[in-house]
């Protein structure tokens, strides 16, 4: 029972009875416990979505030496992560191995089978599309991992073959807009379990995930989209047409002229994004032809960039 209310600047005293306890609140604290769907920066409720023509300009773009030298300027960056999916840090270091220094810069680097780093280069061997110089369709990466890597970085070491593109699409405006267009579409795609797995000579992975996962308000919270690791799946068959129609139906809208930003990653750009709200893509090259292309990348958390960018703002 609260017997007496009392402010103070930015702080309100309550006093509590029959006992006498008191506490004190900040009016930023309370205004946050306001009733009302909560939020914690991961689902679409606080992100921005785009299509391409919508950062025309407005890439999320930072020189390296601002945000190694600037708290606001750091914070910036990883804020772009969070609302847009991602941005790019020009002019780091083109040495082996920076791109787990920018890692470190805000979170943990991600370990996986496939190391701390893995190099993006065509290889004689391949045991990874990523690993030649074809053509790579928009999609997430590791969807067969539980939990999939949520950050993944790549850093442009040199880049001098024609072609080879970079691409981006706004997995979570994509599923925005398949949910407008084709409501039942959108529910079979967030009910499914699509079993996903990938394997070598020294790993097995696998998982089973919806395409579009969504949260117990309905908010879109994480998009796997791979194809290449795509299992068949164990379904009634009418139950496997609607998949397939609903899956047809969300690779038609991912695919519209549009929908994907396209750019090239020059020597000492580190592009960082949302492995699980952003598909990144990229287009054919022939590196023995024009030149080499070589890439460094490795994966992180956002839970990392997130703790760092409250820091950095004084979040709650």
């Amino acid at each position: 029972m609260i017997d007496r209310v009392e402010k103070a600047g930015d702080t309100v005293t309550v006093s509590f009875g029959p006992d006498p306890h008191v506490s004190t609140f900040s009016l930023r604290w309370l205004s946050a416990q306001r009733p009302g769907p909560q939020g914690d920066g991961r689902t679409e409720q606080d992100k921005r979505l785009w299509k391409a023509n919508d950062l025309v300009g407005a890439l999320p773009v930072k020189r390296w030496s601002a945000y190694c030298d600037e708290g606001a300027e750091r914070a910036r960056v990883l804020a772009w992560v969070v609302s847009l999916g991602f941005a790019i840090l020009q002019e780091v270091p083109k040495q082996d191995g920076t791109v787990l220094e920018v890692v470190k810069s805000f979170g943990y680097v991600r370990e996986t089978n496939y190391g701390e780093l893995f190099e993006v280069r065509v290889e004689l061997s391949p045991s990874n599309l990523a690993f030649t110089g074809l053509a790579i369709a928009p999609h997430t990466d590791n969807p067969y991992r539980d939990p999939v890597p949520t950050l993944q970085l790549l850093h442009c070491l040199s880049n001098a073959a024609d072609g080879g593109a970079s691409g981006l699409v706004d997995g979570f405006g994509a599923a925005a807009t398949l949910r407008k267009e084709d409501p039942a579409a959108f529910e079979t795609l967030t009910t499914t379990l699509v079993p996903f797995a990938w394997q070598d000579a020294r790993a097995r992975l696998s998982a089973e995930r919806p395409l579009i996962e969504i949260d117990p308000l309905g908010r879109i919270r994480a998009v796997r989209f791979n194809n290449r690791s795509m299992q068949a799946l164990r379904l009634a068959r009418e139950d496997l047409v609607s998949f397939y129609d609903a899956y047809r139906a969300f690779a038609e809208v991912i695919s519209r002229p549009g929908h994907e930003l396209t750019f090239r990653l020059e020597p000492g750009d580190c592009l960082i994004f949302d492995n699980t709200r952003v598909l990144h893509s990229r287009t054919a090259f022939d590196s023995c032809v024009t030149g080499s292309r070589h890439l460094q990348g490795c994966y992180a958390d956002m839970d990392g960039l997130m703790s760092t960018l409250a820091v950095l703002t004084n979040t709650p």
